[in-house]
């Protein structure tokens, strides 16, 4: 799967993601630093990435927009690092990646929530 990270989103991330055969692609390092919200929305479906922020407008606003490839948001109350990278791990693990793909997440300390919603069923 592709990810792209958003500016805000921790670098220390991607050896992680990358060890566990993933391509990262870093906004900072191909797009316009302080880019509105849409270049990083073109660029990551211009590369069928699934964009990772913590700009919790993202979801509220161009999750709601179809057609994106993917959108999760982590909002944490003390992000760090390692409590990012815990989160997403148990993201792909508990949701798959398969369920990423066109849908936007936010991830809190304690509860998710998905866009289109989950069948749990």
């Amino acid at each position: 799967m592709n990810f792209l990270l958003d500016e805000n989103f921790p670098k220390a991330v991607r050896p992680a993601l990358e060890r566990a055969g993933h391509r990262v692609i870093d906004f900072r390092e191909v797009g316009i630093r302080g880019s509105d919200d849409e270049a990083i929305m073109t660029l990551a479906a211009q590369e069928d990435a699934v964009v990772l922020t913590t700009d919790r407008d993202f979801f509220h606003t161009l999750g709601r927009e179809p057609g994106h490839p993917g959108l999760v948001v982590v909002a944490l109350k003390q992000p760090t690092r390692e409590k990012i990278l815990a989160r997403l791990t148990w993201l792909i693990e508990r949701v798959g990646e398969d369920h990423l793909r066109g849908r936007a997440i936010q991830l809190r300390d304690r509860a998710w929530q998905a866009y289109p919603p989950l069948d749990e069923g």
